[in-house]
């Protein structure tokens, strides 16, 4: 079926309304029609060629939130009129002994993304900045009545990138968590972080979103650019977040970590982050990475962010917006997270 969407016809170029083509509705296929698309930085890296050459026309979008309008012969687990999302993965080989641990992120084959790669069937993914999706069943997401739809359609990517490492490493009462920067993910993994119990802090460059981080959350808030800060708060956390995208001094970062502390890198920098072997040494520190969750915790995630209710700090825009907001994520002048109103794509 011919669908509308926003796509980036090259590497660089502006998003434009084009039209693609989505697969018939297979027998265990989810047809959703689509309300909300969020804009991940992930989005702006891959239209721009930040991550290598991609599969132009990019169509992208991997955090969706939608109703269901038409299901497979074999589908049971949605039906018609159902809310849904679609995060960061539409396929993965199934049989991998990550994939039956419930880690399809980390298939061995490669987990299928929801947009710019090849699928099973030999098609390239288009993503949500688009009126309909086609997805396989199996990684459709249930969306609680309880979720503001735009303010839960972060939760698919941004969401889960943050609970994902919270739950792995066990934040929560008695535990003190630190989130390095304030942005997308940061304020959804202090959201989080605070309604699994733990205490948490954040350190962002400076103090202008000190205000923001305590009604988000957190019980302190330091600028990172104040030297005394890494003194005064050296061994202090069980667990650091990194959530940002550049490249930060790791080894004074794990200086705040007690004895078995884990500092997780969330954020994907470009270049290599050096760690010092001391800095791990002298306290049993770990330096850890995480990406998004498998489709279980996923689901695990959105019934927590719902029965919290808990959601993104959202700014919707309509489509023709979409190529402004990417300037402005770039400029940080967002708070929190973009969030395109698929009905204006028509």
């Amino acid at each position: 079926m011919r669908v509308t969407a926003y796509a980036a016809p090259a590497a660089g170029q502006p998003l434009t309304k084009t039209t693609i083509e989505r697969r018939d509705v297979g027998a265990n296929d989810v047809l959703i029609d689509i309300q909300y698309a969020g804009i991940c930085h992930s989005d702006i890296h891959t239209v721009n060629g930040d991550w290598g050459p991609q599969p132009f026309p990019v169509v992208p979008g991997h955090e969706i939130v939608g109703v269901v309008s038409e299901v497979g012969s074999d589908v049971s687990r949605h039906q018609v009129g159902d809310r849904v999302g679609v995060g960061c993965m539409v396929n993965s080989c199934g049989e991998c002994v990550n994939c039956r641990n419930g880690d399809e992120q980390y298939c061995v084959d490669g987990m299928v993304g929801t947009y710019a790669v090849t699928d099973r069937d030999g098609t390239t993914t288009q993503g949500g900045y688009s009126t309909h999706v086609v997805v396989d069943a199996d990684y459709v997401l249930s969306v609680p009545d309880g979720l503001d739809p735009a303010a839960a359609a972060p939760l698919l990517c941004a969401g889960i990138t943050t609970y994902a490492p919270l739950r792995h490493w066990n934040a929560g009462p008695g535990k003190k968590v630190a989130v390095v920067g304030l942005g997308g993910l940061g304020h959804m993994a202090v959201k989080i972080a605070h309604a699994l119990g733990a205490e948490v802090t954040v350190l962002s460059q400076s103090l202008k979103k000190q205000e923001d981080g305590l009604r988000l959350g957190a019980d302190d808030y330091f600028a990172t650019s104040d030297p005394d800060t890494f003194e005064q708060l050296a061994g202090r956390f069980d667990l650091i977040v990194n959530t940002v995208s550049a490249s930060i001094d790791i080894s004074a970062y794990l200086g705040l970590l007690a004895v078995d502390g884990t500092l997780v890198n969330v954020g994907a920098p470009a270049d290599p982050l050096p760690v010092q072997a001391m800095s791990l040494i002298s306290g049993r520190r770990s330096f850890a990475g995480s990406m998004i969750g498998g489709i279980a915790l996923t689901q695990e995630m959105l019934d927590f962010c719902a029965e919290h209710g808990l959601g993104a700090e959202v700014e919707v825009i309509a489509a023709d917006q979409v190529n402004e907001a990417y300037e402005r994520v770039l400029a940080s002048d967002v708070r929190y997270r973009f969030v395109i109103d698929t009905s204006t794509i028509d």
